[in-house]
């Protein structure tokens, strides 16, 4: 969860209880929520509700993880129609994943006019990511939002301070194209095709990637936002 040192949240916890209280709060509709994956193989991925428009993925930093030799997918500068800002806040990545997952289903979600990610939406679709960045860097709801939801957790939060080995991306299809969305990269990454009936099954193809390539580390979560009603 890495970021700029000038400003650091609380990190968010991987329990779609704690994810579904703040989007449901900042104004994502009810009948949206995260659930988890239990598991890839295909029995245990036919229990997930469908549709699902979006993938959060936690997986572990290590040396092989940051070794650009292992990097996985295709890098881009930019990908028409994706939203993608950076993160610069550190501990944010949960946040940032999650604003990724709806900002990038924005048609199939309807947002509470009134709620405020309805506004920071509004304000930052077009901008720049490094832009999308410094708003959020800036805007004190969504940062009460998040550090409301970090003291939900099943488990004691951890101080702002301390030094989180695990980091949240997001994967999303968007014009047939699978999409992981990690604010600490340049750009979208390009993971091949998909649809939105295959979204879980070709994001799953791309995390035994990334688990194939720290074999020895077990400290991986998937979660899917997914209809539930």
């Amino acid at each position: 969860m890495s970021g700029d040192k000038k400003q650091r949240w609380v990190p968010l916890e991987s329990n779609p209880e704690v994810l579904n209280k703040y989007v449901h709060n900042l104004g994502v509709s009810n009948d949206w929520d995260f659930v988890d994956v239990y598991g890839l193989d295909p029995e245990l991925l036919m229990m997930v509700p469908r549709p699902v428009i979006a993938v959060m993925l936690l997986y572990p930093i290590t040396d092989q993880s940051e070794n650009p030799d292992n990097k996985i997918g295709d890098q881009k500068e930019t990908a028409d129609g994706v939203y993608y800002m950076k993160q610069t806040v550190g501990n944010a990545c949960g946040t940032v994943a999650v604003i990724h997952a709806l900002a990038n289903n924005r048609d199939n979600i309807k947002f509470e006019d009134n709620k405020h990610f309805n506004k920071f939406l509004e304000e930052t679709l077009g901008k720049e990511p490094a832009e999308i960045a410094k708003l959020l860097e800036n805007d004190t709801e969504m940062g009460a939002a998040h550090e409301g939801s970090a003291q939900e957790g099943q488990t004691e939060a951890p101080s702002r301070d301390d030094k989180i080995n695990t980091h949240f991306i997001a994967f999303v299809c968007k014009g047939s194209e699978l999409y992981e969305l990690d604010g600490r990269k340049t750009g979208p990454v390009l993971h091949g095709k998909t649809t939105p009936d295959t979204l879980l099954e070709d994001t799953v193809e791309v995390v035994r990637k990334f688990m194939a390539r720290d074999p020895a580390q077990m400290n991986f979560t998937l979660m899917a936002l997914a209809k539930v009603s």
